[in-house]
């Protein structure tokens, strides 16, 4: 019997680094919800980068882990929820993550996909962090979901 094949996507968060400590997440905010707090027309960056600057990537991997710390994006065990990176992601829904490297994700992200788009939050569904690129620029968006 063939074994069966891990999902393409399972193989993309690994060579990003992620460590994947469970691949359903249902306390997440729903997904329509989350991608609109990033690419919704009234959308505003925290952080915006000219991606022709020499060093955008750098820059963006700063800015994305100073941000997704002040917004709490990492619990006390240092899980988040992610979409993963590849198309249809949204349909795969939020997986619980690690990530063991810590630092220079965006750039992972981008090494592994071509892009360094990624849409993150924290385990309680809550506090958004994520990476985006718009037009020419990489954008850090933030975003907090009221939950009843």
């Amino acid at each position: 019997m063939k074994e069966r094949e891990a999902p393409r996507w399972l193989d993309v968060l690994e060579r990003c680094g992620l460590e994947v400590t469970a691949e359903t997440a249902p306390d997440g905010p729903p997904v329509k919800a989350a991608i609109y707090a990033v690419s919704g027309f009234e959308v505003e960056p925290v952080v915006s980068i000219p991606a022709s600057a020499p060093h955008a990537l750098d820059e963006l991997d700063g800015a994305w882990h100073h941000h997704a710390a002040q917004a709490s994006l990492h619990g006390e065990s240092g899980e988040f929820l992610i979409l993963p990176p590849v198309f249809g992601g949204s349909e795969v829904g939020w997986i619980r993550v690690k990530d063991p490297v810590g630092k220079n994700l965006p750039s992972r992200i981008s090494g592994a996909t071509g892009s360094p788009e990624f849409v993150a939050v924290s385990v309680d569904g809550r506090h958004l962090c994520a990476a985006s690129v718009e037009d020419s620029d990489y954008w850090v968006v933030v975003h907090e979901f009221r939950i009843p």
